[in-house]
């Protein structure tokens, strides 16, 4: 039982270190377009689909793809990730739904 107890105890302290970043799909638009992370983290994107269709989240680069339903919230987890520029698009929308994950390296200043 105590081990049982101290496993949760560090997997609820894993989820919580989790950092989440919320994007907004809104006329066919990922708002904002560009999002920054902090490198080697693993990140919780919350896909946040107010359009009334269905729209396919698409991204080579961070080999992941997932259907996003009208009216409902998605989420889809990255990482961690190298520093770089790791870009994303609405396969039923690729003209006008793009965006980009920018993974930055954070120094000890910076936090």
């Amino acid at each position: 039982m105590y081990f049982c107890m101290l496993f949760g105890m560090f997997t609820s302290v894993k989820a919580a270190a989790t950092d989440s970043v919320t994007i907004v799909l809104k006329n066919h638009l990922f708002i904002p377009a560009q999002v920054e992370v902090p490198a080697g983290k693993k990140i919780r994107l919350i896909i946040d689909n107010q359009d009334d269709t269905a729209e396919e989240f698409d991204s080579f680069d961070l080999n992941r793809e997932k259907v996003l339903f009208p009216k409902r919230k998605s989420i889809i987890y990255i990482g961690p990730l190298s520093v770089g520029e790791y870009r994303f698009f609405g396969e039923f929308s690729p003209n006008t739904a793009q965006g980009v994950v920018i993974v930055k390296e954070i120094t000890d200043a910076a936090q």
